[in-house]
């Protein structure tokens, strides 16, 4: 396996592109199964997930090519994907490529709504909670499904077609708010869904599906209501920034010091984290291109924050304001609302030398004066990247284990952090 060498102690200066937001292409590649026509994205970040749900997709028969790179064009661009589901081939996913990837088993949706069947594998065990799927099964059974789980399937069977439904879900669920709408907008009549999640990449897909003929009112609201429609064209689309990707190069600059423009962020999406960076003592900038992290000298004041659904502070920010707390000047509270499991990186961070307390959902962080270079072990994507910042400024080296935690979400982010001064290098396994 990989691994991640970095010698902290360098300031953070220069510019950093954000990439395409993966919790956006991911959901936008599985819409082409809604269409017979070409759907093609841009901005589509080169990440290990997106090449797994490549693999899933083509599974069921869709034609996925990627344009070559232009002369000219930045190598941190990201990719155009054409995406062509004019005959789904197979309406099964199996274990063996669902258990890799959570997201996969949103085919479901746009599976029943073409097809009229679907048969999709449970996703199984998640490192940071259980996370189940009720509330997708929920949704397809109010839009007319009939839901049988068999060997660890899901089979699902819509033969007359789907119905419009009044769906309220009892708590916000990203992946659950973009099964209901992808399976909605094939739907014979209309649909509420209420108590929907509206973050910015269920708003990206939503706006994307309206390019493609749905009908759509609510959109990056609360509240969606859909007009179903009897069939979807094709369309151009291209893939919002990734605000996870933003709130984690703001950190770093936080942490370490230094001042870095974060080209093409989107700061509508940031709301939350840009308040917590600047309690904390970080100046923010919001400029025509991006967003402008500065810190100079001045220490990094503690915090008290919950992770809350959006527009409150993200939990896949978490594990990293919780690393850059760890050098504050005071006394940090960190409360996980959404994932009971998402303190892991706790233990790691420890290996560095910080002082962190947990008592149930809630994190103390106590800031120390110094954290010191050791080899740890990434344990999930947001937590492997935690690892990064805290390294960024521990004296001596960090080596990170498992980076392949890293790829899953966070597209060339060696060569990011090296071309605004870090000392980071990438060991082939």
């Amino acid at each position: 396996m990989d691994r991640i060498r970095i010698r902290g102690g360098n300031r953070l200066t220069g510019t950093i592109p954000i990439s395409g937001a993966k919790n956006a292409a991911l959901p936008l590649m599985i819409v082409s199964l809604l269409t017979p026509g070409m759907l093609t994205l841009s901005n589509v970040p080169r990440l290990a997930d997106v090449r797994l749900l490549q693999r899933i997709l083509q599974n069921h028969g869709i034609d996925i090519t990627v344009a070559g790179k232009r002369v000219g064009q930045h190598p941190m661009m990201g990719d155009v994907m054409h995406l062509s589901a004019k005959d789904i081939v197979d309406t099964t996913a199996p274990y063996d490529l669902v258990s890799k990837m959570r997201a996969s088993f949103w085919v479901l949706g746009p599976l029943l709504a073409r097809c009229g069947e679907a048969k999709v594998s449970l996703p199984g065990g998640c490192a940071i909670g259980t996370r189940p799927v009720d509330m997708h099964l929920m949704a397809m059974e109010k839009l007319g499904a009939d839901i049988a789980i068999e060997n660890g399937y899901v089979l699902a069977s819509a033969k007359k077609g789907l119905k419009g439904a009044h769906i309220v879900f009892d708590k916000v669920s990203v992946g659950a708010t973009h099964a209901a709408l992808m399976a909605a907008v094939l739907a014979d009549g209309d649909t509420i869904i209420e108590n929907a999640a509206s973050e910015p990449e269920i708003g990206d897909v939503a706006e994307c599906l309206v390019k493609m003929g749905a009908k759509i009112e609510g959109i990056h609201t609360a509240t969606l209501k859909v007009k179903g429609v009897t069939s979807l064209r094709g369309c151009e689309h291209s893939v919002i920034p990734d605000r996870i990707e933003t709130g984690t190069y703001a950190m770093c600059v936080g942490m370490t010091g230094g001042d870095v423009l974060l080209k093409d962020a989107n700061a509508s999406h940031l709301g939350a984290v840009i308040d917590v960076m600047q309690r904390a003592g970080v100046s923010v900038e919001i400029k025509n291109d991006g967003i402008r992290i500065h810190r100079n000298g001045a220490a990094l004041e503690p915090v008290r924050v919950d992770t809350e659904p959006f527009p409150g502070f993200p939990t896949d920010c978490q594990a990293q304001l919780m690393a850059m707390m760890t050098m504050a000047s005071g006394t940090s509270i960190i409360r996980e609302t959404i994932f009971e499991n998402r303190f892991m990186h706790v233990q790691e961070l420890a290996r560095l030398g910080s002082d962190i307390h947990l008592h149930g959902d809630t994190a103390e962080v106590r800031g120390v004066k110094k954290l010191t270079g050791a080899p740890v072990m990434a344990t999930d994507l947001r937590a492997s990247v935690s690892l990064v910042i805290a390294g960024l400024a521990a004296e001596g080296e960090t080596m990170i284990n498992r980076v392949y935690h890293l790829d899953r979400g966070f597209e060339t982010l060696e060569d990011k952090l090296q071309a605004c001064g870090a000392d980071v290098s990438r060991i082939s396994g």
